[in-house]
């Protein structure tokens, strides 16, 4: 009776959160759904167009290349700093914490032009090498798949670093002592031990930063050019340059529906929760 009274009370508390994102999410995706099989006439034609588009085919595919790519290069970056973040000496926690809280203050538009103003063709990165004489002409770092990559990895950092930090935070060292007394190697030690016992939280990093660049805009069109579109993107140019909302709603519907498949994946074979025993 306790528990039951506690749930009650904490669905409560609740209650006027839920109603907020269901009002402001839900009702704004139900209208995008009536999109889908609406417009410009009943039916689930535009669902059979997107099926059978080779261009909205290629993009998803792009996304998700894009996305992989990013999430590898994110975790794999954040790993890194979070271990300086929680095993590193105090002047090394102190630099990494600003370096972690900086970007945050700094806009995703203000990262991607600054990005563009380092990597173009007159860049301060190719005019740097240019000098030096580590190469004769530009390279095109920028309005492809690379340049996108990169101000994405940037900015999805911060956000694969808290969840790992977390996860080093909450180890046993009593396992580590364990290990090393048994006479492992401090490299055995961390990739036997460390890092499988910090499992959690890279998956919980990848799945942040995945499920984030899925839906990213401002930095592909920026540094993109228009010639690494991805699904955001291409929703935009559907329903605002070529209005064809029903189209742009149905890329919009299956996105989310792949996103919500991928979640239940996850949580139906994998199991995050029993990671972290």
């Amino acid at each position: 009776m306790r528990g039951q009274s506690a749930f009650r009370h904490g669905l409560l508390l609740l209650a006027p959160l839920l109603l907020f994102l269901g009002a402001t999410y839900g009702l704004p995706f139900l209208g995008v759904m009536r999109w889908s099989v609406t417009e410009p006439e009943p039916g689930i034609g535009q669902y059979v167009k997107l099926a059978a588009d080779p261009l909205v085919l290629s993009v998803f595919t792009r996304t998700f290349r894009i996305c992989l790519m990013v999430t590898a290069c994110s975790v794999i970056a954040a790993y890194a700093i979070a271990y300086l973040w929680v095993r590193g000496s105090p002047l090394q926690r102190a630099i990494i914490e600003f370096c972690i809280l900086v970007p945050f203050w700094i806009s995703v538009l203000t990262r991607a032009f600054g990005w563009l103003a380092l990597l173009s063709n007159r860049g301060l990165v190719n005019n740097w090498l240019m000098e030096v004489g580590i190469i004769a002409e530009p390279l095109i770092l920028v309005r492809n798949e690379f340049g996108v990559i990169l101000g994405m990895t940037h900015f999805l950092i911060p956000f694969a670093v808290f969840p790992i930090a977390s996860a080093m935070r909450s180890l046993d060292e009593r396992v580590l002592l364990a290990a090393r007394g048994l006479g492992a190697g401090r490299l055995r030690i961390f990739w036997t031990v460390f890092v499988p016992m910090t499992a959690s939280g890279i998956l919980g990093a990848a799945l942040i930063v995945f499920v984030f660049a899925l839906g990213f805009f401002v930095t592909p069109a920026i540094l993109g050019g228009g010639r690494s579109v991805m699904v955001a993107e291409l929703v935009y140019l559907r329903m605002f340059q070529s209005i064809d909302w029903g189209l742009g709603a149905a890329i919009s519907v299956t996105l989310v529906a792949i996103i919500g498949l991928l979640l239940a994946l996850l949580f139906r074979f994998l199991k995050p929760a029993s990671l972290a025993r």
